[in-house]
């Protein structure tokens, strides 16, 4: 992707030079597992875990040490280079939103951390995954996380999936300004767990197709094979994909956030489309 000397948004806070150690839950063992498998590309459900995490560790009394150190160069351009890619997020959601009279877009914030991070939706560590958080309305990320998504996953390693993530994180942050999430909540609450699971699915492919209408408005910065890398991250975190990795077998009533290719698929038709109106996960996914 072409960002080198180009706008950077204001709205990235780097946290990855300060590390807090005992204060909440660590990413491994058996919560480590259940994380990754619910929280991959966090979503909504960041608002729903973190507190998870927040509650596993009360009564604990353990000593909080904050560690701050230097960040390499290396990590310096990683940070100018997602500032950039949020900048990018806030130029198309905001011509959007007024070519759609949508009102004006609210611009979120992103948080980069490392190890573990305090947000309104409660505390939440590195094994939590990219996320959004509604209750602040910040996107989240330790981008230690790209590695595992690499090495574990198996997706094409190249920065164009780390804007699709971030790209993604902000389409859920689009949900909540939107109300779509507010009503996907309320509707959860009167229908059984599988039932819910197939809101949660539509909820996240919609994200998808926002990352994919994001990536359609900002071709003239992308490179050969950025889109590539893009279906390759969502191919490896299909729920399908996921489950078949880490327990042999797939389930499909308790997919949360769609199969591999539900994944690609909705982020194609975003980015072949261009349209906003094709946006209607929920109905495609009902009928």
């Amino acid at each position: 992707m072409k960002w080198k000397g180009r706008r950077k948004s204001d709205n990235l806070k780097d946290q990855r030079g300060v590390s807090t150690k005992g204060k909440v839950v660590a990413g491994g063992g058996i919560i480590g597992i259940i994380v990754i498998l619910l929280q991959v590309f966090g979503g909504e459900t960041g608002q729903a875990i973190a507190p998870v995490l927040d509650q596993i560790n009360t009564g604990q009394q353990t000593a909080t040490q904050v560690r701050e150190r230097e960040l390499t160069a290396e990590e310096k351009e990683l940070g100018d280079f997602m500032a950039t890619v949020l900048a990018d997020t806030e130029d198309v959601w905001n011509a959007i939103f007024r070519e759609n009279n949508l009102g004006n877009y609210e611009e979120p914030e992103m948080i980069l951390f490392t190890d573990a991070v305090q947000t309104a939706c409660g505390n939440a560590t590195s094994a939590s995954g990219p996320f959004y958080c509604p209750a602040d309305k910040n996107v989240y990320m330790d981008l230690a996380f790209f590695n595992e998504l690499y090495s574990r996953y198996g997706a094409k390693k190249g920065d164009f999936a780390m804007a699709y993530v971030t790209a993604h994180e902000v389409g859920h942050h689009v949900q909540t300004i939107l109300g779509t999430s507010l009503k996907v909540r309320q509707a959860q609450q009167n229908l059984s767990q599988t039932e819910a699971n197939k809101l949660s699915v539509a909820l996240e492919l919609q994200a998808d197709f926002y990352a994919g209408l994001w990536a359609h408005y900002n071709k003239e910065y992308l490179e050969e094979g950025d889109i590539e890398e893009a279906l390759s991250a969502a191919n490896a975190v299909g729920d399908d994909a996921i489950q078949k990795r880490v327990q042999g077998h797939v389930n499909p009533d308790s997919f949360t956030h769609g199969t591999s290719q539900q994944r690609i698929d909705w982020f194609l038709k975003g980015y072949q489309s261009g349209d906003l109106s094709q946006h209607d996960t929920f109905s495609a996914l009902t009928r």
